[in-house]
């Protein structure tokens, strides 16, 4: 049996307070013992009901517990005796602390038996758990789009079906056998046209063209043909099925895929006007541009990496830190490129002409590359070079921290939002009268429920 010391008082003649009643609670199996005194400094709570429970018929204490003993006066709940202890905290000390490894939602629904308002939580617990719904309200809406995702509308016409069934197709790999197996040819095709673009800078694999000039190989040419290709149809198909075509095609990841296929089809255009057109020196730097921007289709590899997705979003979310970083590099940057250039600008084969281009030797020393093409020879410059390379380190290893603390955070959340569905889908299988078609999905609070339990 545990509990906390109960505080004795004394009245005005200094005689110590007499006992009040003693109440006998067992919550979950472990027994405590309360008193009426202290209880009563909530009386509006649940446990304060208790007090006068020799008044009240056995239909009423029948209602304040799940059962109760007339001989030995237990009261039995059938509830989590950790969250217990930290709800008995209120009568105690006038507020609430939530321990660790108890579920926030799980533990406000205890407070809610107890009838105890959230007000009484601690500040710091209170912002705790709305940083805690906040995020299970997410998670629980990516679940509830994925079970949608699976399940289609059944309301939808022939048109609209068939646009959802070809949007899972090429959009969720793990709706059917069919969409994974062309996401994996998708990502052959991604890494294909990837070594295609590097082999064909190869010299001793290119061919001269009837003017002289290297060019591609013919047989780089089919391959690199065969690919765009596949990147148009599938671009195509998935502009055909989305269900808002402004928001397709404004989506980051979408004007990646437009970019990879544009200068093939741009240089094609402008190959079809004619020889001359290439010949001028501005088409000629705009198609060497256009064939730039091809490796633009490596980051179409991260629409098949829940990896790379997840350190898309760590880095969005990290701006303030690499802004911080940015900052300390240029304030380190600036000091100690003219502190360079001041102590060297009087040495006879000094490398440091001015302020800005001490940038250069300031930059790479602070980043600890250090090529050795720019570097001082005079004992100060020296120093001043090893103050900044030990400055530099500093600065770079501040911001990493919480950039990798929210790398685990998302990573963690996706996992957890991957694990909510399967679970949920499981669970909806089991349900009586479900057959092999799952049904609508539970509501958003037993959800938010569901994923905190499995986070936890």
């Amino acid at each position: 049996m545990w509990g906390i010391q109960r505080t004795r008082y004394a009245d005005c003649n200094g005689s110590e307070a007499s006992e009040e009643t003693e109440i006998v609670v067992n919550i979950g199996g472990v027994k405590q013992v309360l008193y009426g005194d202290v209880l009563n400094r909530f009386p509006d709570s649940r446990l304060a009901e208790l007090v006068d429970c020799s008044l009240k018929s056995s239909e009423e204490i029948s209602l304040l517990c799940d059962d109760y003993e007339p001989d030995s006066g237990e009261f039995y709940f059938d509830r989590d005796p950790e969250a217990f202890k930290c709800i008995i905290e209120l009568y105690y000390y006038g507020e609430i602390h939530v321990k660790r490894g108890i579920c926030p939602i799980c533990f406000m629904k205890e407070m809610e038996f107890w009838k105890i308002g959230s007000d009484f939580l601690d500040e710091c617990c209170k912002s705790h758990l709305k940083e805690v719904e906040d995020e299970l309200a997410e998670i629980a809406e990516k679940v509830r789009t994925i079970l949608v995702d699976r399940e289609g509308d059944p309301s939808a016409g022939g048109w609209q079906r068939f646009q959802m069934c070809l949007w899972r197709l090429m959009e969720k790999p793990d709706s059917s056998l069919p969409a994974h197996i062309i996401a994996i040819v998708s990502f052959i095709f991604i890494l294909i046209s990837s070594v295609v673009m590097c082999v064909g800078t190869i010299p001793d694999l290119q061919v001269e063209d009837s003017e002289g000039n290297l060019a591609e190989h013919p047989t780089l040419e089919v391959i690199e043909t065969v690919c765009i290709g596949w990147f148009t149809i599938e671009y195509l198909l998935r502009l055909i099925s989305s269900p808002n075509k402004m928001k397709f095609v404004m989506a980051f990841m979408n004007i990646i895929d437009f970019m990879a296929i544009m200068p093939f089809f741009v240089v094609l255009i402008l190959t079809s006007f004619g020889a001359g057109v290439l010949e001028l020196a501005n088409v000629q730097q705009a198609v060497q541009a256009l064939r730039i921007m091809r490796i633009a289709r490596i980051f179409k590899l991260a629409r098949h990496s829940s990896g790379l997705q997840t350190l898309t979003s760590a880095l969005k979310s990290s701006f303030k830190e690499l802004g911080l970083l940015l900052m300390y590099m240029g304030v380190g940057v600036f000091l100690f490129s003219a502190l360079g250039y001041t102590m060297e600008q009087n040495h006879p084969d000094t490398l440091f002409t001015s302020i800005p281009q001490s940038f250069w030797w300031a930059v790479i020393t602070m980043t600890t590359v250090g090529y050795g093409d720019v570097y001082p020879k005079t004992t100060l410059g020296r120093c001043n070079a090893a103050i900044s390379f030990l400055c530099g380190v500093i600065a770079i290893a501040l911001p990493i921290h919480p950039i990798i603390n929210n790398f685990v955070l998302f990573y963690n959340k996706q996992q957890v939002l991957e694990t909510a569905a399967k679970h949920e889908i499981e669970l909806m299988a089991l349900r009586p009268g479900s057959g092999k078609t799952p049904c609508a999905p539970v509501t958003g609070r037993a959800l938010i429920v569901s994923v905190s339990c499995n986070s936890t």
